[in-house]
């Protein structure tokens, strides 16, 4: 495990994983144990697991906290691992790094502009809006959004594309990239869900 300050933290702009927050004791123990939860949980796969290079240890709010990378080499089932989060939350305080640092610590260092979408979609058809700007800034929940204005609109196909390439991609800019290439990203509407979001995670 590697310990960094919440500063670090703030400059990995270009990574995802998921933040614990709470965690006493034997951090090894700690780290071990999700490592087993997640694996018989179905969320690892193909035998890979969070090698201790894998967890960043801070410290925030007199918490210990542990954040696990996203990493080519760490196969995981997003879908699960969202509804785990959520399941679990009262328990780990399960946090999205794309979430925790914008709205615990003020945002990403050098985050760079968000590129504009041209009109036309990857596929060739008109995108359509979806209200994402001033939403739960994490991928998934971003992805979910994205994913229900596509299948309302009549791409179904296109939706479980974005999807299955979001969750392929290796960073957050990535990611965001990649859903502007289905959807043309507008100000948020006031009803965004992120239940409805991690519904969609999981078709």
């Amino acid at each position: 495990m590697i310990e960094i300050t919440t500063e670090d933290l703030r400059r990995l702009k270009d990574a995802e994983g998921i933040i614990l927050q709470g965690c006493g004791g034997d951090l090894e123990e700690w780290a071990e144990g999700i490592n087993e939860i997640l694996t018989e949980a179905g969320i690892l796969l193909d035998g890979t697991r969070f090698d201790a290079d894998r967890v960043r240890v801070f410290h925030n709010d007199g918490l210990t906290n542990l954040l696990f990378l996203f990493t080519d080499d760490v196969h995981l089932h997003m879908g699960r691992l969202a509804v785990w989060r959520l399941q679990t939350h009262s328990v780990f305080g399960g946090k999205w790094l794309s979430d925790y640092v914008p709205n615990r610590l003020g945002g990403f260092i050098d985050e760079p502009a968000e590129e504009k979408s041209s009109e036309q979609s990857k596929t060739g058809t008109k995108k359509p809006d979806c209200p994402l700007i001033g939403a739960d800034g994490n991928v998934f929940n971003l992805a979910g959004l994205a994913g229900r204005t596509l299948r309302r609109n009549g791409l179904p196909d296109e939706a479980r594309e974005m999807s299955k390439r979001v969750f392929a991609s290796h960073s957050y800019s990535e990611a965001l990239s990649i859903i502007g290439e289905y959807v043309n990203i507008t100000a948020a509407a006031e009803d965004c869900n992120e239940e409805e979001t991690e519904d969609f995670l999981l078709e």
